[in-house]
């Protein structure tokens, strides 16, 4: 048998079963779709938006059939608009604060849609900013997720070089192996890695973790700055007996296996019934790819009510689109095995808020099963062998002023910080001040 035909086959079957949950628009529907802007003077979409993407600007550009224009508006701000356009939760920032959102029809312009329209069809001769004049300088960046890459990025287009230290084989962070298969499908975080990278100056060294293969103080002493993006390594625990049972599992931990597949014979899937614990968008990604694998029944379990999900009204939507059952006012409690040690079924106790305190009404119930994922947030875990240690702040890096941290001339960004809500457009954000922070600084004392 030829190998290579059956990969593409059994990756073609992977990537069909996980198609494009928001189908790009046509040229056509785009052109009708930006001409509903208004392009405000003072548009309170840019305000939403935490890259400060020109959003009037680039819809204009669509409109007039500018579409390597449009995307170039939007690099300017976010290298990553690409990504951020399939991700982002536009429902609650940019599009939440359109004015057509305000007005009868309560429908806002599709301003991520047209930012991927722009993006995905502009085309450029090579990259489309051209770099600096060399610095001289040479900065650091431990980490290549959306942080790391967008502040490597805008420190080599500076003209400053640039070494990203990256503990994974790949970078992308968590577009590479933790967003949900459906929204960025196929090879498109790698395709837009190779994109930033194109810019040049910047050399990505992979299964280079900090405080195993690097230490921070060697990297302040080699290079002019560091910044560090190194995301959230660690899960948090649901501390009930058996939780170290083998079909328990985490969340984050199957996404990855999942985004890295070939091949579904790869993936141990629950094929009756699963329970996923939490409320946010991971607990919304795990339980509606279990049920596209085939596993029969999905039950997303929550302490407190719908209200209060971390979770998008938009992404619970899609979990009761991929008839993932959603069971709120629901404590875990035990974690049930039968004589054979195998998972059985978890049981949950009802609960109610009393003065905002939560609280058990007495009443438990159980629910079969033959898998649990856990998604009850991701936590930073600092390497314990490192001996320079930034201020840790509610568990998380302390940044101050332009994400600087207690350590002169370490800055940080991303989700090991605890600036914003842990969005990738957020991320980008961050690593953009960083460089431009890391840039004002080492620009000012030459000038000294």
């Amino acid at each position: 048998m030829d190998n290579s035909v059956n990969y593409s086959q059994q990756q073609l079957a992977l990537d069909q079963m996980f198609k494009d949950i928001n189908p790009a628009l046509s040229a056509r529907q785009a052109g009708i779709e930006s001409s509903r802007c208004y392009y405000c003077y003072d548009a309170p979409c840019i305000k939403a938006c935490p890259s400060k993407i020109n959003i009037p600007s680039f819809i204009a550009s669509i409109h007039a059939d500018d579409l390597t224009g449009a995307a170039k508006t939007i690099y300017k701000e976010n290298i990553m608009g690409g990504s951020c356009a399939r991700v982002c939760p536009t429902e609650i920032l940019c599009e939440q604060a359109c004015v057509r959102n305000h007005e009868a029809e309560k429908a806002p312009v599709k301003i991520g849609l047209l930012q991927r329209h722009a993006t995905d069809n502009a085309e450029f001769e090579g990259h489309p900013f051209e770099r600096a004049e060399n610095t001289g300088k040479k900065i650091a960046v431990v980490g290549a997720g959306p942080a790391g890459l967008s502040c490597a990025h805008r420190l080599a287009l500076l003209g400053h070089e640039v070494e990203v230290f990256e503990a994974q084989p790949k970078a992308g962070g968590l577009n590479e192996y933790g967003i949900a298969k459906y929204k960025l499908t196929e090879n498109f975080a790698q395709e837009e890695v190779d994109f930033i990278l194109s810019i040049g100056g910047i050399t990505v060294h992979y299964d280079r973790a900090l405080g195993k293969d690097i230490s921070l103080s060697t990297l302040k002493e080699e290079f002019d700055s560091v910044f560090l993006s190194i995301g959230l390594q660690d899960t948090s625990s649901l501390y009930l007996e058996h939780e170290d049972n083998d079909s328990v599992l985490n969340s984050v931990d199957f996404i990855k296996e999942l985004r890295q597949a070939t091949d579904i014979d790869q993936l141990d899937i629950p094929k009756d019934s699963a329970i996923v614990i939490g409320a946010g968008n991971t607990a919304i990604d795990i339980a509606c790819q279990l049920k596209r694998l085939g596993t029969e029944e999905v039950t997303l379990v929550y302490r407190r009510g719908e209200a209060q999900m971390s979770a998008t009204g938009h992404e619970q939507q899609i979990a009761k689109n991929h008839q993932v059952r959603i069971k709120t006012w629901s404590q875990p409690e035990k974690i049930n095995l039968d004589e054979q040690g195998k998972l059985r079924s978890m049981t949950f106790s009802k609960t109610y808020l009393d003065q905002d305190k939560l609280k058990s009404t007495g009443e438990q119930f159980e629910v079969p099963c033959s898998a649990v994922f856990k998604a009850v947030g991701q936590k930073m875990a600092y390497p314990q062998t490192e001996q320079l240690i930034p201020t840790i702040s509610n568990g998380k890096v302390a940044t101050f002023h332009n994400q600087l941290t207690s350590i002169e001339g370490v800055f940080a960004g991303g989700d090991c910080t605890g600036v914003g809500q842990d969005l990738t457009v957020e991320a980008v954000q961050q690593g953009k001040l960083a460089a431009l922070a890391i840039h004002q600084e080492l620009t000012s004392s030459e000038e000294k």
